[in-house]
């Protein structure tokens, strides 16, 4: 059995185009921006992007930016801690919607 996700997409996103040529190159055109230089460093940019692709669970993006964390310069304690923040967000966004479950007990028990 193949693995779902295939490590040769990766390198061939560009061919993500073919189907809207256009719309592509507003998305690359786009995201070339964000990852520019600005306010953020692109250690910094990278370490965010690799802890939001731990959150949405990409793993072409888990691949890739591990691999600009690092070329970054960013050190596995870095990762991991910014992993660690991914999970904390992921994990309190989950938690606060019980309050959402706790108002709905509270009202059908009452």
């Amino acid at each position: 059995m193949s693995d779902y996700y295939q490590a040769e997409h990766l390198p061939n996103f560009g061919q993500v185009a073919e189907g809207s040529p256009e719309l592509a190159k507003k998305f690359f055109d786009y995201y070339g921006a964000v990852f520019a230089d600005g306010a953020l460093s692109a250690r910094e940019k990278a370490l965010i992007a690799l802890a939001v692709a731990h959150a949405v669970q990409c793993p072409y993006c888990i691949d890739a930016y591990s691999k600009e964390s690092l070329q970054q310069g960013a050190d596995l304690e870095q990762m991991t801690e910014a992993l660690h923040v991914a999970t904390a967000i992921r994990g309190g966004a989950s938690l606060v919607h019980g309050m959402q479950m706790l108002d709905h007990v509270k009202q059908l028990t009452m």
